[in-house]
């Protein structure tokens, strides 16, 4: 069967119905295991970026104080990012940077700006208003040595101690905010119009707002906010100590009811 076709047919007919090697083949041999397929893996989560602190630009002051402040996890390192900040022009014909001065915890007063004496001792309330307000705190048993916390809205002495524009106010205000953050006080007394303005954004004049609670939010809770009389003014005007008085004595009754 010289055709390879025909051949092919003959076989089929013949009942070949596979192809044969010149080698034999074992049929009884264990075959070897068929391994199972794997399942797929999951793929991995990708690992998230590293969070890095907003970098810092040229030109954008308070963007720069929000970067700064937030990157602060304590009051060392909030300090420090203050000391390097130089986006607020006060600080050009300050002598020092004035942080805070007293122990943190319940209470927290805000003043508005350091004075001279401030500045070049380099603490806030140094001076005769500092020395009334030891007075002030002492009278509902408070002591910056014990159990009082002192700090301003703006950190660095202004020009012939005038009032503080919106602008550096504003660049200051980063640094004032996580500050009240990570003291985390019950109570904040304002003394003055300028803190009451910047802190809890009211514009009335300190004689309306005075003796009036207000609320300053920390993270996730509401702190209670009295605005009072500065000592500076006090000192100008001493018949009016005794409105700061009774200021003094409803932070100290809301105090002793949050204990």
């Amino acid at each position: 069967m010289s055709d390879p076709l025909s051949t092919l047919s003959w076989l089929v007919e013949a009942g070949a119905d596979e192809a044969i090697g010149e080698a034999p083949v074992n049929r009884l041999a264990q075959k070897p295991p068929v391994t199972a397929a794997r399942p797929p893996q999951p793929l991995a989560a990708p690992r998230p970026a590293a969070i890095k602190a907003a970098p810092l630009l040229s030109g954008d002051s308070i963007g720069n104080a929000m970067a700064l402040a937030g990157a602060a996890t304590t009051l060392e390192e909030l300090k420090a990012a203050m000391e390097a900040f130089d986006g607020c022009t006060l600080k050009r014909t300050a002598t020092n940077t004035v942080f805070a001065d007293g122990v943190p915890g319940n209470v927290l007063f805000i003043g508005e700006a350091p004075g001279r004496d401030e500045d070049r001792i380099g603490r806030p309330f140094v001076g005769r208003a500092g020395q009334l307000l030891d007075k002030m705190m002492a009278s509902i048993g408070l002591d910056r040595k014990a159990n009082a916390y002192i700090t301003n809205v703006i950190n660095w002495r202004p020009p012939d101690n005038r009032d503080p524009t919106p602008e550096e106010a504003a660049q200051c205000l980063p640094f004032l905010r996580r500050h009240v953050e990570l003291v985390e006080p019950k109570i904040i007394i304002l003394l003055g119009a300028v803190a009451a303005r910047h802190v809890v954004g009211v514009t009335e004049g300190i004689m309306k707002l005075r003796g009036r609670w207000m609320d300053y939010r920390v993270g996730d809770r509401m702190v209670p906010v009295m605005p009072t009389l500065h000592p500076a003014y006090l000192l100008r005007q001493p018949a009016h100590k005794k409105l700061a008085w009774r200021d003094l004595q409803a932070a100290q009754q809301k105090l002793e009811s949050l204990n």
